[in-house]
C-alpha cells in the first residue's frame, strides 16, 4: 500500500476559502520512526530515519522533554517547540523556515510543513483529519 497519496490529500484539506493550501509538505511515520511515505512523493518532508525515530520515541513515550531542549529536527532543520497537546499535538516553529504541526494517530504520527506566512491552524485541521481517519482504521 503506498502512503503517499496521503500527502496529497493532508494539502487538500490544508486549502483556505481562497483554494490555498497551507501545508507545502507533509510526511507520514510510524511510532516506531519507520518511514510510511516514501521521499519520492513530490510534497514529502524528506526527514531522516533518525529524526523520525525521535520524533516517534517522544509520541510512544509521551515525554516531549528532548523536544523541548533541543529542539525538533525535521529534514536538517531545528525548529523551536511551540506546545504540546494531550500527548497528540505537537506545533514548532522556526522564524523564516515556517512551522511544523505533529499529531498522533494510534500507530503513527502525521506530520506537515506550513510555510513561513502560512496558516499553521489551517494546517493543523488538516493534519487532525489524517491522523483522525488513521484512527478509524485502527492504525
Amino acid at each position: 500500500m503506498s502512503w503517499d497519496s496521503y500527502i496529497d490529500n493532508l494539502q487538500a484539506h490544508a486549502k483556505d476559502s481562497e483554494g490555498k493550501s497551507h501545508a507545502d509538505s507533509a510526511c507520514i511515520i510510524g511510532l516506531d520512526g519507520s518511514k510510511w511515505t516514501s521521499d519520492a512523493q513530490a510534497n514529502a518532508i524528506k526527514i531522516t530515519p533518525g529524526e523520525a525515530v525521535n520524533i516517534g520515541k517522544c509520541f510512544q513515550k509521551n515525554d516531549f522533554t528532548p523536544m523541548q531542549a533541543g529542539g525538533v529536527h525535521i529534514a536538517g532543520i531545528k525548529y523551536q517547540f511551540l506546545r504540546e497537546e494531550d500527548g497528540k499535538l505537537v506545533l514548532a516553529k522556526k522564524k523564516d523556515h515556517g512551522a511544523i504541526s505533529m499529531q498522533k494517530s494510534k500507530t503513527a504520527i502525521v506530520i506537515a510543513h506550513v510555510p513561513e506566512g502560512g496558516q499553521q491552524g489551517t494546517t493543523n485541521k488538516a493534519v487532525a483529519a489524517i491522523a483522525d481517519y488513521l484512527e478509524s482504521l485502527n492504525m
